[in-house]
């Protein structure tokens, strides 16, 4: 089942996607997020989507928004390709850290800087490195704290596509002080087209628990990248599992695959090649994401704001009272 969240007429909506493209409004719903707390997992999700309610307008003839408002957004890294390749260029150095192996490392991303398909994204302040990245996202159904992978499988109750837009300068720059990705990553997450509900996408599970889906990403009608969603080191469960170590994950978190290899992100490819080619993103560029089974995800660059100018860190004394 696919759900969608939209405007028409000044109205803002939930419904259910037909392969065909109707949408089935769902009455009184106006928050998948909301819903999907209410549901209580994937079940309860099918059930609100399966009321047998009257078919709506054409997904073409209305505004889509972000299928979902998330709780939080854990932004992982688990394709070792990408891992080569940006380290290369953001960082000048190569292979993959060993302390890589042994956990799905994640960082939090900004929950209140969602946008959905065809939204206008502005170039962060400041940077002149812009840059996508193509990743799936997990959306969380249930609550949990201290999940195995397999009791995880039963609280992730849809899939979306995810664009982690970054600013590469401002990215390396922070990095170095030990605390980033910050303002690299802060402006800015695209997400959609759909929720797409887990049962969905299991006939696409190979034998080792991983989902075997088509990745693409184009700018400009160019395609720079492809990849399989399969080739991830962790499954979702097993990152769901290590999300909820020590803490909870609740209905609406979201936590995205990282980006894949093969051209996932411009910075991948400026690390193999040694030079910015692509060139970095800049307003009036479209980027286009496909997933299989989970839809196409596009969006425009924008001009954005300049920076608010700030001084340099003071070197204070360090008298003692």
């Amino acid at each position: 089942m696919r759900f969608a969240a939209f405007t028409h007429r000044d109205r803002r909506r939930v419904a259910v996607v037909e392969e065909d493209g109707t949408l089935f409004p769902l009455p009184g719903v106006t928050s998948l997020t909301d819903l999907i707390a209410r549901s209580d997992g994937l079940p309860g999700l099918l059930a609100a989507g399966a009321l047998d309610v009257p078919p709506g307008p054409h997904v073409s003839r209305v505004r889509l928004l972000p299928p979902l408002r998330p709780a939080s957004v854990r932004d992982f890294v688990t394709f070792e390709e990408h891992v080569e390749g940006v380290r290369r260029s953001v960082e000048g150095t190569g292979g993959v850290p060993e302390q890589w192996y042994a956990a799905p490392t994640f960082y939090f991303t900004n929950p209140h800087a969602i946008y959905g398909p065809g939204d206008g994204i502005p170039v962060p302040p400041g940077s002149a490195a812009l840059d996508f990245e193509l990743e799936v996202a997990a959306v969380i159904g249930r609550e949990g704290r201290d999940l195995t992978p397999g009791q995880a499988r039963d609280h992730i109750v849809g899939y979306t596509v995810l664009n982690d837009w970054s600013a590469r300068d401002l990215q390396g720059a922070e990095m170095k002080v030990g605390l980033g990705p910050c303002k690299g990553k802060d402006t800015a997450t695209s997400l959609g087209p759909y929720l797409v509900t887990a049962d969905e996408l299991e006939p696409y599970r190979d034998a080792d628990g991983f989902l075997r889906l088509a990745l693409g990403a184009g700018v400009n009608g160019v395609t720079v990248g492809k990849d399989l969603l399969s080739h991830m080191s962790w499954t979702f469960e097993e990152m769901t599992a290590y999300a909820s170590r020590g803490t909870r994950v609740v209905p609406g978190d979201v936590l995205a695959s990282g980006t894949c290899g093969n051209g996932g992100c411009l910075a991948e490819l400026w690390g193999r090649r040694g030079e910015r080619t692509p060139p970095p993103l800049k307003p009036g560029d479209t980027v286009t994401l496909t997933v299989e089974a989970l839809g196409t995800l596009t969006n425009t660059v924008v001009p954005g704001a300049e920076p608010v100018p700030l001084p340099a860190g003071r070197r204070r004394p360090r008298d003692r009272p």
